[in-house]
């Protein structure tokens, strides 16, 4: 898979641009706040619909502009599609794929992308709320089915939060509808991420091994805080019952308790829990291995590399982990990469740069 040009037209600080790309290693390079992270971000939002850095459709529009347009041509399984997205200020999207209106449910899986952010390097160390979304967007990228299910559960378990607060303090809730619907989608849930785990994990041992000469293993354990602490919840019945013995909890607290919404991952070098006693070397090699195997899992579901997206992270990596990382996408998966310093790229063949500069680029193959 490969990404063959881009056109931006008054998104972020980009009037009107188009780029052609090299199918290897294209590196944004260019002083901080010149827009490198803004093409990073567009390419993102061609993927699946919205930007990793913002929640407000009209913080990706130029100022002063009304709407935005995004048209990213590429290749997938050696057939040229295009996708086409319009951001308005106000109203909603339009996306459009080979021409055709589609809706953003229907853009995940089309392009695939990996993106890798500084942010990421807290992952192990941060809320379990970016761990889940880190799994249910790497499974929604390969399983348009998943996507769906992940949807219709969220929309339910608004309802069913919803009517906790309208029925606080009566005597009775109609929640049997909502129940047996959410209990069944949350084993789909459940199975289908524990299912993607057990690939994941044979995938993101093999790369730690990698990456520590050997000399560490990891694994990615799934946690629930609710249940037996022994075993994991994942048949319709077993949430159902759950569900119903945690209702005065649940009437209490006006929220759900049980789901794969209040679910975690745990990241084990051995039996030692990276978040509370790995260092900070092992958890970033360890979300470092995690991105690989990302690569790897999509890879395995869908036939082909995905792009990968660094934003920034080569300069939070030691010398080792950003040698290892460059070796490893170098000649097999076409990465763009934003960077203050190019010393690491001077000396790669195949590499196109692009200096950033204020809304304009400059683009060259070979050394710029």
């Amino acid at each position: 898979m490969r990404i063959d040009s881009l056109q931006l037209f008054q998104f972020r600080n980009y009037k009107d641009i188009t780029i052609k790309f090299n199918p290897e290693i294209i590196v944004l390079h260019g002083d901080n706040g010149v827009g490198k992270t803004n093409i990073l971000e567009s390419i993102y939002v061609g993927t699946i619909g919205k930007s990793h850095r913002t929640n407000d459709t009209a913080d990706m529009l130029m100022f002063n502009a009304d709407e935005s347009g995004i048209v990213i041509n590429f290749e997938k399984r050696e057939t040229a599609q295009k996708v086409n997205l319009k951001l308005y200020r106000k109203g909603s999207k339009d996306i459009r794929l080979n021409d055709t209106k589609i809706s953003q449910k229907e853009l995940i899986g089309t392009l695939n992308t990996v993106i890798f952010c500084p942010e990421d390097l807290q992952l192990i160390k941060g809320n379990p709320s970016g761990r889940r979304r880190f799994l249910d967007m790497e499974i929604s990228q390969t399983s348009a089915t998943y996507y769906h299910q992940l949807l219709q559960y969220n929309r339910l378990l608004q309802q069913r939060n919803t009517l906790l607060k309208e029925y606080r303090g009566k005597q009775s809730i109609p929640l049997e509808e909502w129940d047996l619907q959410l209990a069944d989608m949350a084993a789909f849930i459940v199975k289908k991420r524990l299912e993607s785990l057990k690939k994941i994990n044979l995938l993101i041992d093999l790369m730690n091994r990698k990456l520590t000469a050997g000399q560490e293993n990891l694994t990615i354990g799934y946690e629930q805080n609710y249940g037996d602490e022994n075993t994991i919840v994942y048949t319709r019945d077993e949430f159902y019952q759950l569900l119903q013995e945690a209702l005065p909890q649940d009437r209490h607290r006006l929220t759900t308790s049980v789901g794969p919404h209040r679910d975690d991952l745990r990241f084990f070098s051995g039996a030692m829990d990276l978040k509370k006693y790995g260092s900070q070397g092992q958890q970033r090699t360890a979300v470092l291995s995690l991105k690989l195997s990302e690569l790897e899992f999509i890879k395995s579901e869908v036939g082909e590399y995905p792009v990968l997206l660094l934003d920034d992270v080569l300069s939070e990596l030691d010398e080792l982990r950003r040698s290892n990382l460059l070796h490893f996408i170098h000649k097999r998966i076409q990465t763009f990469i934003t960077t203050t310093d190019i010393h690491d790229f001077k000396y790669m063949d195949h590499v196109q740069f692009i200096k950033c500069k204020g809304g304009t680029i400059n683009a060259t193959n070979g050394k710029p």
